[in-house]
């Protein structure tokens, strides 16, 4: 799957230098600082995401590179006042690799996944040297709030601050529903956003229960309402009118057949 060029990473660290060039480079990637770049890389991983949910590798292999140009370009940075360089970066994961998979590189036994994340967690809580003040320390504040929600349930699982069963959750969210339609009712418009908040922490605490990865289940609905939604679109113009010209139970009937059409 490779070709016969010297090394590829060699040669976008090379542009990526270039680019940096105060003598003959780009202006804009001059101006850029780790800051400036954040916004890029949190959007390159959500289009390498989309990739992957399209199971197309040629786009898979496209956006990957998209997020390895973020990697090389802070690398960049880092290199051009002698704080680190891309080197230094992949050294210290490979012997984090290596040092955390005792039982692939050592002589540690790890009988399934589960036992590999406790030794994991263990020796990146030893290598820091410090003892968590609480179970959930260590949770980026600056996680999408979906995955966040999702690891501070599991570090309180860990501990046993969880439903038994899914039943549980079943209840909770009624009571939710129950306490937003309440907050309507007395037209609590603080009191309905805190509730919804609660309805959805619920929600994704259901589908860890169920095994479904909440984002990958809300961006495949997302795709399924688009192409519902596009699709309702497109009939409508063929009867030479809009979804804003037409009826509600017309529109409710396009969305019947778009949905039936699928």
């Amino acid at each position: 799957m490779s070709d016969d060029h010297s090394d590829w990473v060699v040669e976008l660290c090379k542009v990526m230098a270039q680019l940096r060039n105060p003598q003959g480079g780009c202006p804009w990637d001059l101006e850029q600082t780790h800051e400036t770049l954040l916004e890029y890389l949190v959007e390159e991983t959500h289009e390498f995401m989309d990739a992957v949910l399209s199971g197309n590798d040629a786009e898979m292999a496209d956006e990957l590179g998209d997020v390895l140009l973020q990697v090389v370009f802070h690398c960049q940075l880092a290199q051009e006042t002698d704080r680190f360089d891309l080197q230094q970066v992949a050294r210290t994961i490979t012997e984090k690799l290596i040092r955390r998979h005792p039982h692939v590189f050592g002589d540690v036994d790890a009988k399934d996944a589960e036992v590999v994340l406790a030794n994991w967690e263990q020796i990146k809580n030893e290598e820091r040297g410090f003892v968590r003040s609480s179970s959930l320390d260590g949770v980026p504040a600056t996680l999408p709030p979906i995955q966040r929600a999702v690891k501070l349930q599991k570090r309180a699982a860990k501990v046993g601050f969880d439903w038994p069963d899914s039943a549980g959750v079943f209840a909770k969210l009624r009571e939710e529903i129950a306490e937003i339609e309440e907050a309507v009712a007395e037209d609590d418009a603080a009191g309905a956003r805190e509730e919804v908040g609660d309805l959805m922490f619920t929600l994704i605490n259901l589908s860890r229960k169920l095994k479904v990865d909440p984002t990958v289940a809300l961006a495949d609905a997302n795709r399924k309402f688009e192409s519902r939604f596009r699709s309702m679109e497109t009939m409508a113009a063929e009867q030479e009118t809009s979804l804003t010209e037409i009826t509600d139970d017309a529109r409710e009937t396009l969305w019947g057949r778009a949905k039936s059409a699928e």
